[in-house]
């Protein structure tokens, strides 16, 4: 039987050996190293692990830009990123980065396995709290295509919105936005609202960062008509 070959990248000792141990019961699995995130690109050139078990908050590591190194330079590597409860933010931007799938630290072990196995197998694993909402629709676009592009035309936006996206993008304020456009302060206040909710984010700076990351809505925003809603 050919082995699952697995790294784990864990700084927290007690909780990097106690899934070790618990991979060592699987006859499909082995634990090629375990690292506190200090000697990964050694590990990765020594070992060749198919899957990566990756610690979404390292301590003294960036585990996006773990990610994203991982991929440029093993891109064949499949990466699955463990957390408590990751953010809707987290979710996308790690899976932007090339992630197959999320293991809730809380999961339990037969889920636990079963992620590793449907990931080394292809599959892509949302976290379970986020099945079946719009944003898990959202990430499934970034998941099988990894374009953030995907993800604006996956969500129906309107011509104001994307507009307001763009100014919101640019830095300005409610009040800017709406001697720009022509609009009432309460108007526009209530697109930022509506644009949050559609797009599953929580700030103006979240709005400012998904838009740097689509050029989809700069292009839309600049033929859309300033009278059309």
């Amino acid at each position: 039987m050919k082995k699952i070959r697995i790294l784990l990248i864990e700084d927290n000792r007690l909780l990097r050996n106690g899934i070790v141990s618990m991979l060592k019961t699987q006859v499909d699995m082995q634990v090629v190293a375990a690292d506190d995130g200090e000697n990964i690109p050694a590990a990765m050139e020594k070992h060749h692990p198919a899957v990566v078990l990756l610690d979404l908050g390292l301590q003294s590591k960036n585990s996006l830009q773990i990610v994203k190194l991982l991929k440029k330079e093993f891109p064949e590597t499949k990466i699955i990123v463990m957390d408590l409860i990751p953010l809707q933010t987290d979710v996308l931007e790690f899976v932007q980065a090339g992630v197959a799938g999320f293991i809730l630290k809380d999961a339990g072990i037969t889920e636990f396995y079963k992620t590793i196995r449907s990931v080394s197998e292809g599959g892509k694993v949302l976290p379970s709290n986020l099945t079946g909402s719009l944003f898990s629709q959202i990430v499934k676009h970034a998941v099988t295509e990894f374009k953030p592009s995907l993800i604006a035309k996956s969500v129906s936006m309107t011509k104001r919105e994307l507009q307001v996206v763009e100014l919101v993008a640019e830095g300005a304020t409610n009040k800017e936005i709406a001697q720009k456009l022509h609009l009432s302060a309460y108007t526009v206040k209530s697109h930022v609202h509506n644009i949050l909710e559609k797009l599953a984010l929580h700030t103006r700076v979240q709005i400012a960062k998904h838009a740097y990351s689509s050029e989809s809505y700069k292009s839309t925003s600049d033929t859309a008509s300033l009278i059309t809603d």
